[in-house]
């Protein structure tokens, strides 16, 4: 568009509002926390996996390996990390910076997000508006939606909502302007960014991209149409890096298989699902991890926030209404069928059946488009609009009002959890409907209505924003008091008193979640979402549910011995309420400013042989809070192991399976400890033992099996054998023996090869462009 190509670009003027405004957002807190010494810290996934896991990404990167034993009871690295952080330029930018520092560059780099989501929303929405500074106000409205300040929580989400608007803008160059050769990299980048985001993305490239073309938006001749597909296959290409060993991964991983059946495709099974859509719309949002309008349905951590500051959807709505075949309108209405239908919303995340609206960022970029459009339009009926969104938004206050009992049959007003938050949001929410009401009386049509509006939407975006920031990291204020003394200040003073000579695992009572990674060693309590599959597989058999956490109760103590948990840290506050477990065989050993540590008198060092195995049939008829202790005293095999490994072990009986108390558990740890390796060496890529056996032995590690380990018993390659629904085991032979497990990434070498072609494909295709004089790079 020649028009487009004559505007003076406000690309830059954008990008620092929003980080101006971001910052202002974020300095009070950060004021406070540095007031206790502390750097800022925020609630929930925020401090237990985004804080702890950058700063050990970033250390583990420059260290170099394949394998971390700091995540769960092991997992390999590139699939654990490539969801959070491997794959993000934002991460990348702090890889040159120490990894120390890491908890202190988060707020900056948030800030920093802003900035890039609300420019690239203004390079985007420039093209559709015809006063630049409305393109401006919406970048502003975009960064600042209810989804990227929901999102503060997760950190890493609001990466796909940053870099997005570019991809959406480098299509549109391409489909409209034919300009070539930019469109594969925005792919590649948010491809390599997050596969989960992208799987989402493309789905709604697809439908931008039909919805454009069937109102020739998009002048697509087929010459051009085969360009973008070829654009884009060099785009995928580019960006397979991190998918193809991902792919491997989530294949294997139970969470990812998890379709819908029959009306699951079609409504959601709780009422209350319906409202909180609709109501994300008018409302600022709730806390990730607070619901207080609705209890009922899936609605915490899930994303779901549709709201943008002042506006709202009026101007959208206006738009609409005035321009009901515009793509963007057309667009829109296909969102919001999708959003109520549920396998459609699945269509996002690949049909999972698990519920998120972690795809809202993109019809919201949509919908700043089209109220950026309407805010300029004098004829659009903005005021009806906002009349209409002031109607639902004040319907709301029903929530609180209607008459309700309590659990005991006593009268209580209101259904919502908490009536002081829900009147804080709610105040909010109206302000920004009475404001967009008050600016479009008094301001519309004078010449003051952009810096008036643009001051209101910058203004209200801080209260707003301040307002939801406060009630999530306030509300944990207590029980994050001592987050960063017990985490990034200890680990030091924690790692000087635990043995290095040695590898053992840790268990961590009433701590923050990942100590583990705090300490770089491997800890059975563990918050993490794609750990290695088998994990997921393994400690559901044994009594231990593994969704998004690995929490073994303490009274598992079977399991301890079985995966060498030898120290346990315990809070000294906490001291009292875990000696009241009165849990046999723990001893304190070592203090530090803020822990107990206990040590487990029945520790098995990894890397032991049995004398029994036991069949699965045998293994489902033990209780599962005892098969722990079971898989101290026989391994358990499939029919083919026992076939092939019959002659190593003896079966053992079932009258032998059924004393496994307490006392018959430490004499099975002795005589696992008699049969334990010689040593044991964890690397960054696997590890290696050395055996002494005076005959062939099958030799039992708690390590999760994984298909990208090799193994080999004195320099011969050995079978590893998945055992025990999820760990591994090997034969080796009597005498002497050197054991090593090398760890490589599977699928990691074709990921590779696939990008470099992609590479190679994206530079001949530039020197093509380069060589045709009509052509821009």
């Amino acid at each position: 568009m020649e028009k487009l190509r004559k505007q003076q670009s406000w690309y830059w003027r954008t990008f620092f509002i929003c980080l101006g405004l971001a910052a202002a957002l974020f300095l009070p807190h950060c004021i406070i926390d540095a007031s206790q010494g502390d750097f800022f810290h925020y609630a929930g996934d925020f401090n237990d996996q985004m804080i702890p896991f950058y700063q050990y990404t970033n250390a583990f990167v420059k260290q170099g390996g394949t394998f971390s034993w700091a995540t769960d009871l092991g997992s390999g690295f590139v699939n654990s990390y490539s969801y959070y952080a491997l794959g993000s330029p934002f991460f990348w930018l702090t890889i040159l910076l120490p990894s120390r520092w890491i908890p202190w560059l988060m707020a900056p780099m948030m800030c920093l997000k802003f900035a890039v989501a609300g420019s690239g929303a203004y390079l985007w929405l420039r093209r559709w508006s015809k006063d630049q500074r409305m393109a401006v106000l919406a970048g502003c409205l975009y960064a600042f939606c209810g989804f990227n300040v929901y999102n503060i929580f997760f950190y890493f989400f609001l990466d796909a909502p940053a870099i997005f608007p570019y991809l959406l803008a480098s299509l549109d160059d391409t489909a409209i302007d034919g300009k070539k050769g930019r469109f594969p990299v925005w792919v590649a980048i948010c491809l390599l960014n997050n596969y989960f985001f992208f799987a989402g993305q493309a789905v709604f490239l697809l439908l931008y991209f039909i919805c454009m073309w069937a109102a020739r938006r998009y002048p697509v001749t087929l010459k051009r149409f085969g360009i973008l597909a070829l654009e884009t296959t060099i785009g995928c290409l580019a960006g397979s890096l991190l998918l193809i060993p991902t792919i491997l991964s989530l294949l294997q991983n139970p969470r990812t298989i998890d379709p819908f059946t029959g009306y699951g495709y079609l409504v959601y099974g709780n009422s209350q699902q319906y409202l909180a859509i609709l109501y994300s719309m008018f409302l600022a949002p709730d806390a990730p991890y607070l619901n207080d309008m609705f209890n009922g349905g899936i609605l915490k951590w899930t994303s779901m926030s549709a709201y943008l500051p002042v506006v709202g959807i009026a101007a959208g709505l206006a738009f609409c209404r005035k321009r009901r075949r515009h793509p963007f309108t057309i667009l829109l209405k296909i969102c919001l069928v999708c959003a109520l239908v549920p396998g459609l919303n699945s269509l996002f995340y690949a049909l999972n059946s698990s519920y998120y609206a972690r795809w809202y960022y993109m019809p919201l970029l949509v919908l700043c488009g089209a109220t950026a459009m309407a805010l300029q339009d004098e004829t659009a009926n903005l005021w009806g609009a906002n009349r209409l969104v002031a109607i639902f938004t004040l319907s709301a206050a029903a929530f609180a009002l209607v008459p309700n009992t309590d659990e005991d049959g006593n009268f209580i007003l209101g259904v919502v959890d908490n009536q002081a938050r829900f009147w804080a949001i709610f105040g909010i929410s109206v302000l920004g409907v009475v404001l967009f009401a008050l600016i479009l009386r008094f301001f519309r049509y004078t010449r003051h209505y952009f810096p008036v509006l643009m001051a209101a939407v910058l203004g209200f975006s801080f209260l707003y924003g301040t307002v939801h920031i406060s009630i999530s990291k306030y509300a944990q204020w207590y029980n994050d008091a001592e987050y960063v003394q017990q985490t990034y200040r200890e680990a030091d003073e924690v790692n000087a008193v635990l043995p290095e000579d040695t590898f053992y695992r840790l268990d961590a009572y009433n701590c923050y979640n990942n100590m583990g990674i705090w300490l770089d060693k491997s800890c059975i309590q563990f918050f993490h979402s794609t750990v290695a599959p088998h994990i997921l597989e393994f400690y559901p058999t044994v009594g231990v549910t593994r969704d998004v956490n690995s929490k073994p109760e303490f009274d598992l103590y079977g399991l301890r011995g079985l995966l060498s948990v030898r120290y346990t840290l315990v809070p000294k506050s906490d001291q009292t309420s875990w000696e009241n477990l009165s849990l046999k065989g723990w001893n304190l050993a070592q203090t530090t400013t803020s822990y107990q540590i206990y040590e487990n008198e029945n520790w098995v060092p990894m890397g032991f042989g049995y004398e029994y195995y036991m069949t699965q049939e045998q293994f489902e008829k033990i209780d599962e809070e005892l098969r722990g202790n079971a898989l101290m005293r026989a391994v358990l095999l499939t029919d083919q192991q026992i076939e092939t490994y019959g002659d190593l072990l003896k079966p053992i009986g079932d009258e032998e399976l059924e004393s496994l108390d307490y006392a018959s558990y430490v004499k099975d740890c002795n005589d696992r400890r008699a049969m334990g390796v010689t040593s044991f060496t964890a690397t960054a890529s696997g590890f290696t033992a050395v055996t002494d056996y005076d005959q062939s032995t099958l030799v039992f590690f708690s390590v999760p099996y994984d298909d990208g380990f090799s193994a080999t018993a004195n320099g011969q390659e050995a079978d590893i054998e998945k055992v025990d629904n999820g760990l591994m085991a090997i034969r080796v032979p009597g005498g002497h023996a050197e054991i090593a497990f090398e760890y490589r990434t599977p699928g990691l070498t074709t990921g590779m090869m696939l990008s470099l072609s992609g590479l190679a494909l994206y530079a001949v295709y530039l020197f093509i462009l380069m060589l045709s004089p009509r052509q821009t790079p």
